[in-house]
This record gives structure tokens, sequence and C-alpha cells, in this order.
């Protein structure tokens, strides 16, 4: 049972005080709906799977009976990698019945990062597919099994791939097992997810979010943004993120509606999938909603249901909110992190009136403010760190209370390290970051994590990475390096040597910049804003 939560007493009563915080767990909401829309459809992807809300609960029973057998008892860690399918409504509400935590992980983790976030949170059962995407998710779980020594039970989903172990496969158990029909005790207190986040330093973080901060997030988003039952929600984000597991899975589920999962995206195929699904709304950072303008000009598309599409992870200009208008859906802009989940949105009413010139105001029940680098509020109008706090804030980093501390105070404020101004109307305008963290299609990466990797490649001596302007992406990854050893490197030279060292490729540079000297600070800090302005000079005279 994870017990080391970061929560300010005094909060934590006036939320109960105020009705924000109850006594229900997740687990008590599913099996409400799940007995109130029984026959009608919960979840369904364009792989072909569709669930009813009284067949993901009965599969999710079978899985449950599973886990219990092989060990997990309430507060264990259940982590599961898996792409965006349906089948992932049948996991996570598994973990629920069987009172485990729910820990997703990035389907992009290879076996060493695999077996990091799994010893970091003591996973006790895993469940994967066969194969996707040419790799063996199976034989990589093999591979880590004797690395994680909390371990004790690994399950694969065969989807496409029959499987090629002795490994137990969801399917077997669907067939051997009843549901289960006893459920260990949980409170509502008690944590109910665990999402990987990254952090400065380079090295994941475990971000914990209780069943009340769940489900606070998700009623206040819902309710916030004019959702009902009516409402079909599109999502092609990854489910491991807060964006596609709590708004595009379980924000549907609050609400007794109907999510569809798109596994990969591709814009032309996701304009047909909505319009053929009846989709009213969807979230995803710029990538999509860019991809998804430009597909509808180019190919004279049209988007016959949608009605409002939610993108974060970059400002929101104002020219793609009218670009929106006229394709006939509201752009809006919401902000937010991984530990406190978009609690800053442009209402739809507002939408078009604000048109891009501020990120939002903040979600009912959630504080917000704009303070100097001594934690003092600024006037209105002067730049400052955005830091907020509310019953959505996440309760601390499992087993790493240093940067629980760094970003989580003791009255309950989480420290954003973005900056931002504010206006009398409460309204708030995101400026850049203070943090080291590129924002690359909303997946956050750290740019010291990448230059520690190419430490030691040959050519390459001083460097630093940085953010680099997308219009697609919101940013990219550019990594400046002074040349040594009468090498020239070339962009494929770095991208080998951590291909040889195994980095994922999700941390790759995707621009190289030679350049005499890296900038400094008195104190040894490289001068990011610098590196930032050469190379908007080198863009521009590209262009």
């Amino acid at each position: 049972m994870i017990t080391d939560l970061k929560v300010n007493e005094e909060r934590k009563k006036h939320y109960y005080n105020m009705g924000y915080w109850g006594h229900e767990t997740l687990r008590d909401v599913w099996h409400v709906q799940a007995a109130t829309f029984a026959d009608e459809e919960y979840v369904a992807d364009d792989q072909g799977t569709r669930l009813t809300y009284s067949k993901t609960d009965e599969l999710a029973g079978c899985l449950a009976s599973w886990l219990v057998e092989q060990g997990v008892k309430p507060g264990d860690v259940v982590s599961f990698q898996l792409p965006t399918w349906a089948e992932f409504c049948i996991v996570y509400v598994a973990c629920l019945k069987a009172g485990a935590v729910m820990h997703p992980l990035p389907r992009t983790f290879n076996d060493e990062d695999l077996r990091y976030a799994m010893n970091q949170v003591s996973t006790v059962a895993f469940v994967c597919p066969t194969f996707f995407h040419k790799c063996s998710y199976e034989k990589q779980a093999l591979d880590v099994w004797g690395d994680v020594p909390s371990l004790k039970a690994v399950a694969v989903l065969e989807k496409g791939e029959p499987s090629e172990t002795d490994l137990p496969t969801l399917e077997d158990i669907f067939e051997s097992y009843e549901p289960l029909s006893e459920f260990p005790e949980v409170a509502s207190d008690d944590v109910a997810c665990i999402l990987t986040t990254s952090g400065t330093t380079g090295k994941p973080k475990a971000a914990l979010f209780t069943h009340n901060t769940l489900l606070f997030s998700e009623r206040t988003f819902t309710k916030g943004t004019g959702r009902t039952k009516a409402d079909v929600m599109f999502m092609a984000s990854p489910l491991n993120h807060a964006t596609g597991f709590f708004h595009g899975v379980i924000s549907p589920m609050l609400l007794g509606g109907r999510t569809f999962l798109q596994q990969d995206f591709n814009p032309v195929a996701a304009v047909e999938l909505m319009n053929a699904e009846g989709v009213t709304w969807t979230m995803g950072a710029t990538p999509f909603v860019y991809d998804t303008l430009g597909v509808c000009d180019r190919e004279g598309l049209k988007l016959e249901t949608l009605e409002l599409f939610l993108c974060g992870g970059a400002p929101v200009p104002g020219y793609m909110v009218q670009h929106a208008r006229e394709h006939g859906f509201l752009l809006c802009e919401v902000y937010g992190s991984t530990e406190s989940c978009p609690h800053v949105f442009v209402p739809p009413a507002e939408c078009l009136a604000w048109n891009g010139a501020w990120s939002g105001v903040p979600f009912e029940g959630v504080e917000v403010r704009v303070v100097d680098a001594e934690g003092r509020d600024v006037e209105y109008g002067v730049q400052g760190e955005e830091i907020s706090r509310g019953p959505h804030t996440f309760v601390g980093y499992l087993n790493d209370r240093e940067r629980t501390d760094r970003a989580l105070d003791d009255e309950g404020w989480f420290f954003s390290g973005d900056l931002c101004c504010h206006d009398d109307q409460g309204r708030i305008r995101i400026n850049g970051r203070k943090k080291e963290i590129i924002i690359r299609g909303g997946e956050n990466i750290c740019a010291r994590e990448i230059d520690d990797n190419i430490t030691g490649c040959p050519g390459v001596g001083a460097h630093a990475t940085i953010g680099m302007p997308d219009d697609r992406m919101g940013e990219r990854i550019c990594t400046f390096v002074v040349a040594c050893d009468g090498m020239e490197p070339k962009l494929e030279d770095v991208t080998a040597y951590l291909a040889s060292k195994h980095v994922a490729k999700r941390l790759w540079p995707e621009r190289l910049e030679l350049i005499d000297e890296i900038p400094h600070t008195a104190t040894g800090k490289v001068k990011r804003f610098e590196l930032a302005a050469v190379l908007a000079e080198r863009m521009s005279a590209e262009s």
C-alpha cells in the first residue's frame, strides 16, 4: 500500500466540505455506470474491437480474478503497456476491481525503460501485447522479468499475432476464470493510478493520483467543457498519458458515454472515423489539430459532427482558432501538466471572442496564482511562474520526497515551472518555461537527458539541446554541438551513436547545429535562450 502522500489536511477537509471529494472510488462509479448503461457501447477502436459497458465489466472481472490469484493485493501496482486499443479499458477496470494501482506505460518503452519503471513502482503484475510495430513485447517482458524482483505474473494480449511463449493470454484468462465477485476494500483517498512523467534530471518520476483527485479532475473537466452523455469522444493520443487515459477513457465513462480510439493517428482516417462514429469532441496536442485542418483543406474533407477540439501542449494561435471555425468546430486551448492535469481552459463560449489571446481560466474548484522567484504574487500583466492547487492535483512522486517537495509545497501549491501573465478576469497566458523541457507533440522530453546521452559521441565536444519551434509538433529536438578531434559530425552520426547505445528514438535530435562555443552563465548553466536566438536567426535565413 502506497502511504507517503503529500496532502494538506486543511485543504483535504475543505475539499470534502465543498463536495469536491467524497467516499466513492473509481470502482464504485464504474459499477454504477456498467449496470446503468449495460447494453450501450463504451469503447471501440479502429482495429475492429467494440465493447459495451457490460462486456467490458465481464471481461475485466475475469482478468481481476486472475490478478487476485497471482497474488495481487489492494495497493499493489499492475503495470500495462498497450497501444491505443479498446482492450486497455478491460485492463484498467480489472485493476480497479482487484484494488490494484493502475500503472500504464508508454508503448515506446524498451527493455531498459521497463526495468527502471517497474522497479521504481514495484510492479506485481504486467500486461502487454504479444507483438506490435516490429517489437516482440512478450519476449521483452520475459527478458525484463528476472530484473524486477517484485514481478509475480505476466499476461499477454493476442491481437493479430499469436503468442510464441508459455505466458497466459488474456483470451485464455477470459475463458478460464469467472468474474471476480468479492472486491477487496479500497478507500477514496488511496492511490488509484501512477503516471510516468519526465523530469529535468532525466529520470522519470512516478506521479501519484488518488480516486478522489481523478474523479474531481474529470468531473470538473466535462462540466467546464459542457459535455454530456450524448457526446462521443475521439482519442488518438497514447493511453499512458493523462490526455488519453483520463480525458479519452475515464471522462466518457463518467458521463455514461462513448469513446472511439485510433491506434495510430492518421488525419484522413481520423476525419472519416469521426464522421462515421458521430464524434462530437476530441482532445490532442498541436500536431493532431494541425494535421486535421491541413488534410481538410487539401482533400476538401468535412467534419460533419465535431463540435469541440481541445488542444494542449502549446499555445493555440488566433489564426488557428479561426481556421477551425471555418471548418465548423471550436478549437479551445487547455493548459496543465501530468501533475496538475489540465486545470486551465478556454471556455467554449469564449473561444471565438478570446481568439487565442489567452490560455484560459481555471476550472471550478481550482486556484491559480502567478508568482515571482520569491513566491510573491505579481501584478496583472507582469510575467511570473504559474502555480496551481486544487482537488485535482497529484499527491506526490512515489519514493521521491525531495522532488515532491520541490514541486508541491506544504499548502498544496504545485509549481509548474511555466512562465505566464494574468489579468483581473483570472485569465492566464502561458509565455514559456523555466524548466529544461521540450514539449514535442504534447510529450515532455528532458533536454538534459538528451545531452547526457550524446556525451561521448565521436566528434562531439561541448553540446546543448533546445526545443526548435515547429508548427505541427509544437517543438522538435535541436542539439548544438562544438566539433572536436578534427571531425565535423552530422546528424546521422549522432543518431547512429545513440542507436548503438540503445537510446530510444524519441530521444534523438532531429536537427544538429554546429557552433564555435556553447554559451554559459557565470555559474556554468547553459544559456539556452541564446541558443534559441541563434537557431531562430538560422531558420529565418533558411526560409
